[in-house]
């Protein structure tokens, strides 16, 4: 069996607010620095998603929103993926286009 890890470096400031975050897998020697990342896990025994938010100071306002907005369109994704519900993840991306457009992130398609 092959085993794989992903390690997770965040640096905090003396408020324990993060200042760096960055992320490295087995394959990759260097660690990758980002503003922000969510981790979702699911806990099977407990029927519960488990999430960890992560973002720095440098993230701005603007960034975030495209953040959540490509966040929900890969989910969309991966969930039509996993279960080959099409109509439901082609709601969510219904979805992501009305969010995109109140956020002015960017035009209708």
């Amino acid at each position: 069996m092959k085993k794989e890890s992903i390690l997770i470096e965040i640096e905090l400031d003396e408020n324990n607010i993060p200042e760096k975050l960055g992320w490295k897998a087995t394959q990759n020697a260097t660690t990758s620095e980002v503003k922000a990342m969510i981790l979702s896990v699911w806990d099977g025994s407990e029927q519960n998603a488990m999430r960890i938010d992560l973002w720095n100071k440098e993230m701005g306002v603007d960034e975030m929103k495209q953040f959540v907005h490509q966040t929900i369109l890969t989910l969309a994704d991966s969930f039509e993926r996993a279960t080959g519900e099409k109509p439901m993840a082609d709601t969510m991306r219904d979805f992501c286009q009305y969010y995109a457009e109140k956020m002015n992130i960017m035009g209708p398609l």
